[in-house]
């Protein structure tokens, strides 16, 4: 008995000290989709740029965690982001940026508020003008094929295969884009579905097919 006492404790140490620095950070998967292609040659870059790629989509689903003292752990965000000019690029900045947040209809009153300060946090300068806070159902998945996919009512939906040999259309392709949002390990993939058809950003659109989204994880 002793030695079971023994070998116990330090064990619910660790779960403790876990569970702490759960509670103080917050982590999960990270899922972006935009309406140009973000791995891609600079042949092709240069053929959108200044014409598409105005649109995004960034969905956080948190998988463990906070944001102000408000534990979030199931729950997932959605940052839907229309700008006038091509997002990313280094040479023509945007001047104006309006979104669309869309939390998670499972959320209460303080969870959605945390979810909505969670994702001006890691959308940045992209999220200082929100148009409009929406709350839907959201079902937010990641395989471990590197498959992805985020439904958020009937507002949005991306849907995203991983790369491969039909892809490499030049040659010189690269990670012409970095991701909106701070990722660990972002990785580019195909948006087999990409739609927003909701209110307030003024436009709806549709981009399947495109080389333009990235599936990650984050940690804050």
């Amino acid at each position: 008995m002793r030695f079971a006492s023994r070998t116990l404790i330090p064990a619910l140490v660790l779960v403790v000290l876990s569970s702490a620095a759960s509670a103080t950070g917050i982590a999960g998967a990270y899922l972006e989709a935009r309406t140009a292609d973000v791995y891609t040659g600079p042949c092709f870059a240069n053929s959108e740029v200044g014409l598409v790629g105005n649109e995004a989509i960034m969905a956080w689903r948190i998988e463990a965690g906070g944001w102000d003292g408000v534990d979030l752990s199931g729950l997932s965000v959605l940052a839907v982001v229309r700008s006038d000019a091509t997002l990313g690029d280094p040479y023509a900045e945007s001047r104006t940026t309006e979104s669309v947040l869309i939390v998670d209809v499972a959320a209460d009153r303080s969870q959605r508020s945390a979810l909505e300060g969670f994702a001006r946090g890691m959308g940045g300068v992209l999220l200082s003008d929100v148009a409009r806070v929406e709350a839907a159902d959201v079902a937010f998945d990641v395989r471990p094929n590197g498959a992805a996919s985020v439904t958020a009512g009937d507002l949005a939906a991306v849907r995203t295969r991983p790369l491969d040999h039909r892809d490499h259309l030049c040659g010189n392709e690269t990670v012409f884009y970095p991701p909106l949002a701070p990722t660990d390990g972002a990785v580019p993939g195909v948006a087999i579905e990409h739609t927003w058809q909701g209110p307030g950003l003024g436009a709806t659109w549709k981009s399947p097919g495109k080389r333009s989204t990235f599936v990650g994880r984050f940690s804050r």
